[in-house]
């Protein structure tokens, strides 16, 4: 069994609260706008030899990378492109497969839809045992796959599931809120060294490398997926994440996996994170161990469950 402490139901943490830069929300006139934009242009000298991005607010001097955030892709299906099917767990049919028993009743809504991908290249350069074993990962999807009994997501599946994530981040430390499974992340301003004990969410710790934030994590378990289709890892995995604004509210999210039990070689993937936006955005409860109690426990009943 697993455990992890249940949190009172959360919210964004507003960074006034925290002693953080905030910036107002206001409506601006069309006419203001269009003045705002002239005088810019005819009093603001010209800079040469340097990029400049001025709508990424900054801390401190850094990008601020506070705010709500989600990934709007397909990669907790598939982090590789994949075409729709009916299911992620099929079974040989009369003429084609046709989904597992298990999910027939799910019509639709158990079926995949299909994605470009996140993974440079599109190809995982795994051992032949690891290859081996993510195709038996496949077909026992139902059993296996560790989203299904609520474990915690790991990095970087955490990123781009299908629901937002918060960070705070102060001169002092970040941290990583994530609504699935109440799963979070501390992260160090500097390296304490090796994790004392493995764990699914690894140790994490940053370091900056012009704008662009760097987190390398490291300490994990062999026990998360990076997606529903059976990608795996072994206990030697480290990730490194670098998170860089384009603009106040998209990020360019990029992870290096380096994990020489599984995979030939070092690879990366990459898309862009969003940030909610509308009125109220605010991070929601998906405790979901309660919601796999039956399917784990419920054979210990006296009298089970049919």
């Amino acid at each position: 069994m697993h455990f992890w402490p249940r949190f009172p139901p959360t919210r964004i943490i507003r960074p006034s609260e925290v002693h953080m830069r905030w910036v107002p929300v206001m409506k601006i006139s069309v006419v203001a706008v269009a003045a705002a934009a002239t005088f810019a242009l005819v009093s603001s000298p010209r800079v040469e030899g340097q990029a400049r991005v001025a709508s990424v607010p900054r801390l401190n001097g850094k990008p601020d990378l506070n705010g709500l955030w989600q990934a709007v892709n397909s990669a907790n299906y598939d982090i590789q492109a994949h075409t729709a099917k009916a299911a992620l767990q099929m079974r040989p049919g009369p003429i084609v497969p046709i989904p597992a028993k298990e999910v027939l009743a799910l019509g639709a809504v158990g079926s995949v839809p299909s994605g470009t991908g996140v993974v440079d290249g599109d190809e995982l350069p795994y051992t032949a045992e690891g290859l081996k074993k993510k195709q038996e990962n496949q077909d026992n999807w139902l059993a296996r796959d560790p989203e299904i009994k609520c474990y915690l997501p790991g990095v970087p599946r955490a990123t781009y599931m299908p629901f937002p994530f918060q960070i705070i981040q102060s001169s002092a430390a970040t941290f990583i809120a994530y609504e699935y499974a109440g799963a979070a992340r501390h992260i160090y301003p500097k390296d304490p060294g090796p994790a004392q004990i493995d764990s699914w969410m690894g140790m994490s710790y940053s370091t900056w490398e012009a704008d662009t934030f760097v987190v390398h994590t490291s300490g994990f378990n062999d026990q998360t997926w990076f997606d529903r289709a059976g990608n795996h890892h072994s206990d030697k995995l480290k990730v490194t994440e670098r998170f860089t604004m384009t603009d106040a509210d998209h990020i360019n999210y990029e992870a290096t996996i380096d994990d020489p039990a599984t995979f030939t070689r070092p690879w990366k993937m990459s898309m862009p994170l969003y940030r909610r936006v509308e009125k109220n955005a605010q991070l929601g409860q998906f405790k979901c161990v309660e919601f796999v109690t039956e399917l784990m426990y419920g054979h210990l009943r006296k009298e089970p469950t049919k």
